[in-house]
């Protein structure tokens, strides 16, 4: 006899990628205040800190070495150069936290959405759209949904909506006896 919870998938991860000033961090914030299982991944990155940041908590902060190594050993999900530093999202964290059952949130680029599809095809990716925003077709195409960002508050609740419906806790072992 197989119970709800034994027939439902693990939770899955949502990439918000949208364009460069799309608000993507000003949507996840909301998304984390009223989503709160929801874990957004911190990326690793080789620039230094910003008076304020801390290290484990706004980025990873690494050496060019370090970056290089996780790079080799295929320890991100993907990764970019941003001028003369580069970027990236541990694999590890995504992996556990899946596992546990919590949905991931993730926000990136266009290109960086992109990268995590050919690696993650079963990824959940969700475009941000700014009001006048055209996507190209092509790029559109890949993503699942698109979240109109009119209205912060409006465009948090609809991903905290698609967010709901993809968490969804891992089947429990039957009890014994």
């Amino acid at each position: 006899m197989s119970t709800d919870d034994e027939a439902r998938p693990a939770a899955r991860l949502t990439v918000l990628a949208g364009p460069s000033g799309a608000g993507r961090e000003s949507v996840v914030e909301l998304v984390r205040a009223r989503f709160p299982s929801v874990w957004v991944p911190v990326a690793a990155t080789t620039r230094s800190a910003c008076p304020g940041e801390v290290d484990g908590v706004d980025r990873l902060f690494v050496g060019a070495g370090d970056f290089d190594r996780m790079v080799a050993a295929d320890e991100l999900l993907e990764w970019s150069r941003i001028g003369p530093h580069r970027r990236g999202v541990p694999r590890a964290g995504v992996r556990s936290r899946l596992a546990e059952g919590r949905p991931v949130l993730l926000p990136l680029d266009l290109p960086g959405a992109l990268a995590v599809r050919a690696v993650a095809p079963d990824a959940r990716l969700v475009l941000l759209v700014p009001p006048a925003y055209r996507p190209d077709p092509a790029v559109a195409a890949a993503f699942a949904h698109a979240v109109v960002h009119d209205r912060t508050e409006r465009a948090a609740e609809e991903l905290v909506g698609l967010l709901g419906s993809s968490f969804l806790a891992p089947a429990r072992p039957r009890p014994s006896g």
